[in-house]
């Protein structure tokens, strides 16, 4: 199935309109049309795959201490600031399993000093098998990250995934050799900094451009004059609402 241009993906399943990351959040963009998301992955300490941004609970939950020095059980008791449980990734993935045609980006939220080499490598091999056997194969399924290992050791090891780098830096010539040395087709960046001759280069060197951050309207307008294929949004349902609306032209 082609991707649709100028997706709109739900940051962390619309973390300014619902309760980020949680099954709610997931459960409500879509309902209200959203066909592209994005979501971040964290192992616990016993081993299981956790829908977290933050690397601690307290920004967003009751709770406190570091998801990588939690159990399941414990993690299974904390509740959202809103009410919500956490959502583990196998939770997500079985809402997600039965829709075809998503665009979906799972974010590896590694780091050499939480996930060692041997963890990092244990983590990549449960993520596969937790996501891309399950997932539609009309679904555009994306593993990415700003962590360059787990890119280069899915790239050895399951040469047919579909991988992204994340940079917080603007689509430019140095972005475009980082994701080509890698051999990635993907490149997530940010669009302050960024322009349409830039991102026509990336294209031209054969990658898919994702543009973030996104907060409003005016941002998503911004990321479709660069000329950006995959827009993140914070606020995916007014921004869909928005283009439906008015920019019918995008559809």
């Amino acid at each position: 199935m082609a991707e649709e241009k100028w997706q709109i993906h739900a940051h962390r399943g619309g973390r300014l309109e619902f309760d980020e990351n949680t099954l709610s959040a997931f459960q409500a963009s879509y309902a209200k049309g959203l066909r592209g998301f994005e979501t971040d992955v964290r192992m616990c300490k016993d081993g299981a795959l956790v829908i977290m941004h933050d690397g601690t609970l307290e920004r967003t939950t009751q709770g406190k201490g570091a998801i990588e020095e939690l159990t399941t059980a414990e993690l299974r008791q904390v509740r959202t600031k809103k009410g919500n449980p956490i959502l583990f990734l196998d939770e997500l993935v079985a809402f997600l399993a039965d829709k075809p045609g998503l665009y979906v980006e799972f974010e590896m939220k590694t780091d050499p000093t939480r996930y060692p080499q041997a963890r990092m490598e244990e983590y990549c091999r449960k993520l596969y098998e937790a996501v891309i056997p399950r997932m539609p194969k009309s679904s555009t399924v994306l593993l990415t990250s700003f962590d360059k290992r787990p890119l280069v050791f899915i790239k050895n090891t399951y040469p047919d995934v579909d991988l992204m780098l994340i940079t917080g830096a603007p689509c430019c010539d140095a972005t475009i050799k980082e994701a080509l040395d890698l051999g990635v087709k993907r490149l997530a960046c940010t669009w302050d900094g960024s322009s349409r001759a830039s991102v026509r280069a990336a294209h031209q060197a054969g990658l898919v451009v994702a543009g973030w951050p996104g907060n409003t309207v005016n941002d998503y307008l911004l990321g479709v004059a660069l000329g950006f294929d995959h827009l993140c949004a914070d606020n995916p349902v007014e921004v869909l609402e928005f283009k439906r609306k008015h920019l019918q032209w995008l559809a």
